[in-house]
């Protein structure tokens, strides 16, 4: 029988896709008592950069908000590969999302809204976190946006 939050996912027409592997010299997520640092998590969907470009030339803010979902999606997945079930979570402490933008675009924040709106959407009140966005000159296979999570686990 699936758990509150795996209901939740298939309420809202999602699946968690399978923990993407680090594509170099680190790993995914590290267990520090009952804190799970999760690593950036890039837009991949089936091994494959689903959005690339640079906010303010050649992607939208749409396009990326929807890249920013995938990072949140790729999130719970290394949530879910490393303690099995998302009930464990007891809240979502802070999102750091990195935009690949030009200098002249400065809705960084709004990109982020995609991670941080399915962390809500997941967790409700306990989805709800701190968070930094901020925009960077340019991100690993020329992905939009990358996002990373510290997430409290129950005790």
């Amino acid at each position: 029988m699936p758990g509150l939050r795996q209901t939740r996912l298939i309420e809202l027409g999602l699946k968690i896709p399978t923990a993407p592997i680090p594509a170099a010299n680190y790993v995914p997520f590290r267990l520090c008592g009952n804190i799970l640092y999760l690593a950036g998590q890039v837009p991949r969907v089936d091994g494959k950069s689903a959005y690339v470009g640079t906010l303010g030339n050649g992607i939208s803010l749409e396009d990326a908000q929807k890249a920013a979902r995938i990072c949140g999606l790729n999130i719970l997945s290394q949530i879910k590969a490393a303690i099995g079930d998302l009930d464990e979570v007891s809240s979502v402490i802070r999102l750091v999302g990195y935009v690949a933008s030009t200098p002249s675009f400065k809705e960084q924040h709004l990109v982020m809204n995609g991670a941080s709106d399915l962390m809500v959407e997941v967790f409700g009140e306990a989805g709800k976190h701190a968070r930094t966005s901020v925009g960077v000159a340019a991100l690993p296979q020329g992905v939009p946006v990358e996002v990373e999570a510290t997430i409290e686990l129950k005790q």
